[in-house]
């Protein structure tokens, strides 16, 4: 991909510099240099030095590697910013990208899982395991763990008195009906938010408030979320025995 050209910024840093401002190291600097994911820096004498528009794009590569993008996905996705795009800009991308809620992905092999669950378990353990959506299982045998919590809730499960069929339709229901919220949510501030700010030619005085104000909609709203969910719990309990 062709890289965008970046004028003058500031205050610039050394890929030495950059690298410890990201925790990227200088040889992955340069590889995603190379493969044009990184504009190219501006030369003092035989120095390459790097500005704020460098440092949003590289951390924005991160935060589509972290979220599990493949190099030709993220080169894609790149290629569809604007060529202008500025630190501004990019840190909006970030602000999108963010996961909603932490997690902690994950691969490791069926010992290490043993040893986490602190104990040994069986393909009927696993299946439960995987239908509720802790872990995933790779081709090679090991595992894609969804997060300790995850991992701890599918335990619990285990250890339950409850049948794990009625578990896993409990799972299936709360999927079914959470993407479906998930689907319609993002919809709506699709349409009523970013769609007009691009149709409003981008405007740079927007772009920070408008990452700061989606940076604050996704704790409120998962927030309302699970308020909203407990809500209704406990009206249909009270309709039920009414």
């Amino acid at each position: 991909m062709t890289a965008p050209s970046v004028p003058d910024q500031g205050r610039l840093m050394t890929i030495d510099q950059l690298a410890e401002r990201t925790g990227i190291t200088v040889r992955n600097i340069r590889f995603y240099a190379g493969r044009g994911l990184l504009p190219p820096p501006q030369l003092r004498g035989r120095t390459g030095l790097y500005g704020e528009d460098h440092l949003a794009r590289l951390e924005l590569v991160s935060e589509l590697s972290a979220l599990g993008f493949t190099l030709s996905a993220i080169e894609s996705h790149l290629e569809r910013l604007p060529k202008s795009a500025g630190a501004a800009e990019l840190a909006l991308q970030r602000a999108l990208l963010t996961p909603w809620v932490p997690e902690q992905i994950e691969e490791i092999d069926r010992a290490e899982l043993d040893r986490r669950a602190g104990r040994i378990l069986g393909p009927a353990d696993l299946d439960t395991l995987v239908d509720l959506g802790a872990v995933t299982v790779l081709d090679d045998g090991r595992v894609r763990l969804h997060g300790t919590s995850m991992l701890s809730t599918g335990l619990a499960v285990l250890d339950s008195a409850l049948p794990t069929e009625v578990w896993r339709r409990a799972h299936q229901l709360i999927e079914q009906h959470t993407t479906a919220l998930a689907e319609d949510l993002m919809k709506l501030f699709q349409d009523e938010v970013l769609q007009p700010y691009r149709d409003r030619g981008r405007p740079a005085e927007e772009r920070t408030q408008l990452a700061a104000t989606l940076s604050q909609l996704k704790p409120v709203t998962v927030r309302g979320v699970v308020t909203a969910f407990g809500r209704a719990v406990n009206r249909t309990i009270r309709e039920r025995i009414g």
